[in-house]
């Protein structure tokens, strides 16, 4: 097969059908940056995961005199000295616990001034409203319910609170998103599939006269078939690399520059540019293959070779 004779009807073909190549580009281009963007989703959700739960805690809050007038729960009375060393005792045996940290009610009531000072509840509370409680560090955040089971009813223990439940819902709603992302994807996916094979149908037969005369001739159907589906790989090719540039572009504006998430907000450990550019390949990769195979499998029932 010749090379020249190949690239010149890519070139052809590109030309004939400009509109419709360009709308196969657009098309990839978005479908794929949402695949990106998604994976980069899922494995930013990963590391906020990796690095959150590594730093929640178990909370077991302790009774005070108020609960013990308000709260059930607490119907014997506030904490003892004598529960409360038993508590901590207890929890230093439980091979889940990594440590263990003591808040009393004036630590507690610092915090709580340090963080919500501003609020109009804060100059009513007095430190002997808050609560006393053990922060428990587990060695894996899912055995919680470990401890929950061990502390929950005690005397003294007013509940147990486990943090890593408030993030969750987070993940779930980060989660969620990653799946609208998905869906949206998927149709953008299916709508570049469909105009893949429409451009090359429209291309094969505004040549219908070139490929008749080439099967008279003897060219094989590969040979027949080559400049179609490389004029559908050219143009998922361009398609994927506009997606590869959208991920880099939307990687350096919204978390190094532009919006600069990675410095106003500090809670969250953001994903590095080694993960964007691991998926830069696997992008291009299906950019070039799914148009090339869409046509492939188009043109063998439309052309009929």
């Amino acid at each position: 097969m010749r090379a020249q004779f190949v690239l010149s009807e890519i070139g052809v073909g590109l030309r004939r059908n400009l509109t419709m190549t360009f709308a196969v580009i657009v098309s990839v281009a978005l479908s794929l940056a949402l695949f990106g963007g998604s994976l980069l989703m899922r494995d930013q959700v990963s590391t906020m995961k990796g690095y959150w739960y590594d730093k929640v805690n178990v909370s077991i809050y302790l009774c005070n005199k108020a609960d013990a007038e308000q709260d059930p729960k607490c119907a014997k009375g506030a904490v003892t000295n004598e529960q409360k060393d038993q508590i901590l005792t207890d929890l230093k045996k439980m091979p889940v616990v990594d440590t263990v940290q003591h808040e009393s009610a004036d630590e507690a009531y610092k915090h709580y001034k340090e963080q919500f000072g501003d609020s109009p509840l804060a100059s009513s509370l007095t430190p002997d409203q808050m609560q006393e409680s053990f922060r428990v560090k587990l060695k894996d955040p899912e055995k919680y319910q470990v401890v929950a089971t061990a502390f929950s009813g005690r005397d003294g223990v007013q509940s147990v609170q486990d943090q890593k439940d408030y993030l969750d819902n987070l993940f779930e709603l980060l989660n969620g998103m990653n799946w609208a992302a998905v869906a949206v994807m998927a149709l953008m996916l299916v709508v570049a599939l469909m105009l893949i094979v429409n451009t090359v149908r429209v291309s094969a037969f505004s040549r219908r006269r070139e490929t008749g005369i080439m099967r008279l001739v003897g060219a094989s159907s590969f040979y027949i078939q080559m400049p179609f589906i490389m004029e559908a790989a050219v143009a998922g090719l361009i398609g994927g690399g506009l997606a590869c540039g959208m991920l880099v572009v939307g990687r350096y504006f919204m978390i190094d520059h532009g919006l600069a998430l990675s410095e106003k907000i500090n809670l969250i450990n953001f994903i590095g540019w080694d993960a964007v550019l691991a998926k830069l390949p696997l992008v291009l990769a299906i950019g070039l293959l799914m148009p090339a195979l869409a046509a492939f499998f188009a043109l063998r029932k439309y052309l009929k070779v």
